[in-house]
């Protein structure tokens, strides 16, 4: 797969996620939650199942240990970066909600480098301020005020960012971004339905009354958006895929807009204008750069 369509992949994933923010704020006024969680993803993960099993017979190669220990690292990550997410939406916006998720643009290339001593292209250190930027002025340049909800979020950015790390490793160290996706969905279904049952009361009437937002976030949202991203990571660095991912910000003020009559402020617009610059330069302008390199290695040699 080439890099531009891996990066287009990318980009429909923000924008599934981005409208999925009015789908699980919604989702609050009947479940809990874990609960919203749980049913999502098994749903998500049982519908890609068949998917995922046909890769994984088409892999001569037995998973070692190592490949199970990050993809289990990674479901991990998956549910509680999730988990937080949504128990902040159920007292924050989802406007500041999709702002405060898409810090993970910050993390992603601080944690790369910790954790794998992964060092970005030196074109990151400008887009991923000039992204954080464009994120805070898409919400008007502030927040009208700080929630614990908000401070969950902005906590469940940290395991997002270290779930785009781990996920397009382990997607390229097995070669089956399919089936560790449908591992890490029916991983944190179960896990979140199960802690659903312990902490709250699931109802066969809550989970009814929120279908729509379920069948949204479980086939869109999770089926389609992050196996998306399972494959398009393969082929993107991670700090340059989160911000390309960093444009679910925008679509989730598109969805406001369109669903719920929210109106982005004029500062919006130019809030914008920087998040869709920023993923132009992280994917234009390294190319560019490698090729005005090689043509002056030719013509001085």
């Amino acid at each position: 797969m080439s890099r531009p369509v891996a990066a287009l992949l990318l980009l429909i994933c923000t924008m599934l996620w981005g409208f999925a923010f009015i789908a699980q704020k919604s989702a609050m006024d009947s479940m809990g939650p874990l609960t919203f969680a749980g049913v999502r993803y098994l749903l998500g993960g049982l519908l890609i199942l068949p998917l995922a099993l046909w890769e994984r017979r088409r892999r001569t190669e037995k998973l070692t240990g190592v490949n199970w220990a990050f993809i289990l690292a990674m479901s991990t990550v998956f549910l509680i970066g999730s988990w937080l997410q949504q128990a902040g939406l159920a007292t924050t916006t989802a406007t500041n909600g999709g702002f405060l998720t898409g810090l993970y643009v910050f993390f992603v290339p601080v944690l790369g480098f910790l954790l794998f001593r992964t060092r970005p292209h030196p074109i990151i250190f400008v887009c991923v301020p000039l992204a954080l930027i464009g994120i805070y002025y898409l919400n008007g340049g502030g927040l009208d005020s700080f929630t614990e909800g908000d401070g969950l979020i902005v906590i469940s950015a940290v395991f997002w960012a270290m779930h785009v790390i781990l996920l397009g490793h382990v997607a390229r160290a097995t070669g089956l971004p399919i089936f560790v996706s449908a591992v890490s969905f029916l991983f944190a279904g179960a896990v979140a339905l199960s802690l659903a049952f312990a902490l709250e009361t699931p109802s066969w009437e809550g989970i009814s009354a929120g279908w729509i937002e379920i069948a949204y976030a479980g086939i869109l949202s999770t089926a389609v958006a992050f196996t998306f991203q399972a494959i398009g990571q393969q082929y993107v660095p991670p700090a340059n895929a989160a911000i390309i991912l960093s444009a679910e910000s925008l679509f989730a003020a598109i969805g406001g807009a369109l669903i719920l009559g929210e109106r982005l402020p004029p500062i919006g617009y130019a809030g914008a204008t920087l998040i869709f610059l920023a993923i132009l330069a992280v994917e234009a302008l390294p190319p560019l750069w490698e090729r005005r390199r090689a043509h002056v290695a030719r013509t001085t040699n």
